[in-house]
């Protein structure tokens, strides 16, 4: 049996491996970033865009505070500190019947928060690391 998406999401956050999201992910998956305008369609961007935020989001100190779970969709509060500022957000995970994430939408505040998060992840991502 395949694990809930959710498990694997956990498992990926908490053993900071990124190299396990293309199997977790639909080929048409959608990624809706709390500072791009547009959503990031497709496998390889989201693949990116989550990749990147593995490495400026997952410190020691990242933690989800609260979570509802739905037959499939998902709410998962998340808190963690970056640069001595408190980084407050959501992630909205919708899968699909094959258990693979059609949707991620993440949503921060401060404002602070969003403006540290803006720049850390465009930095990476004009890199083309991810």
């Amino acid at each position: 049996m395949t694990a809930h998406p959710i498990e694997t999401w956990h498992h990926l956050v908490r053993t900071r491996d990124a190299r396990g999201l293309p199997a977790l992910l639909a080929e048409d998956a959608v990624f809706h970033s709390p500072v791009v305008h547009t959503p990031q369609r497709g496998r390889r961007l989201v693949t990116g865009y989550l990749a990147a935020a593995f490495e400026v989001f997952f410190s020691p100190g990242f933690r989800y505070v609260r979570e509802i779970v739905g037959p499939q969709d998902a709410m998962l509060e998340f808190e963690t500190e970056i640069d001595g500022i408190l980084v407050n957000g959501v992630d909205l995970i919708r899968w699909n019947a094959e258990g693979q994430i059609v949707d991620f939408k993440v949503m921060i505040r401060p404002l602070k928060a969003i403006e540290l998060i803006h720049r850390r992840m465009g930095a990476l991502l004009a890199k083309g690391e991810h």
